[in-house]
């Protein structure tokens, strides 16, 4: 189980472990954030990676000059819509069989969830799941499985990766420096991620209501 206690300290801690990359090897924290959103966004077996608090640690350190805000927001925004364009396509290949068969590297409960989601607020889910850990993973690769239409799908996915990478940086950008964030970012961090899960928490409270 130690690699659990490692994984919550990294994502607690997550200004100091960049930071630390970033001192050490410059420009490529660039490829880093990149694959981790892209991965986070485009890959169902890797929904626990950090997403939210990322993106405002990135601005963060933007912010004190470690990197271009410009730059993050481009390559960042290109890796949410690439990432949630290669999980629908995943979606898509497989088709309506993800409903039917059980896959050991998906999480069925995740990929029901996500579906009874995407039922209820149609394609503005897109949208909504950006700022929901989880659903944001499952919610693209629910889309091409259910048929959605690309050319749709693709204005979603777009502004709906627009909005939650610009938002988030920029909240880190411009109050991730104030004194208090500093000194109680790792409150910060464990507040973005309660928060982020506060529309799954209130999905499953409707579902055991109406079960």
């Amino acid at each position: 189980m130690e690699w659990i206690t490692q994984f919550i300290d990294l994502v607690l801690h997550l200004d100091q472990h960049l930071g630390v990359f970033l001192q050490e090897h410059g420009a490529w924290i660039y490829l880093l954030l990149f694959i981790i959103v892209f991965c986070e966004t485009g890959l169902v077996v890797t929904p626990f990676l950090p997403g939210d608090s990322l993106l405002f640690v990135a601005g963060t350190l933007a912010a004190a000059g470690g990197m271009d805000v410009y730059w993050l927001m481009a390559i960042l925004v290109a890796a949410a819509i690439l990432g949630d364009t290669v999980n629908y396509g995943i979606g898509a290949y497989l088709g309506a069989k993800v409903f039917q068969r059980d896959y050991r590297w998906l999480n069925r409960s995740h990929l029901e969830r996500t579906h009874q989601f995407y039922e209820r607020h149609g394609g503005k889910t897109i949208i909504i799941a950006r700022f929901v850990p989880i659903i944001r993973t499952f919610a693209p690769f629910v889309a091409g499985a259910a048929n959605m239409t690309y050319g749709r799908f693709l204005a979603y996915n777009v502004v709906g990766a627009l909005l939650w990478v610009i938002l988030l940086l920029l909240a880190g950008y411009f109050f991730g420096n104030l004194s208090w964030v500093k000194t109680n970012l790792s409150l910060v961090i464990l507040g973005i991620i309660v928060l982020s899960l506060v529309p799954i928490a209130v999905e499953y409270w409707r579902h055991r209501r109406h079960g």
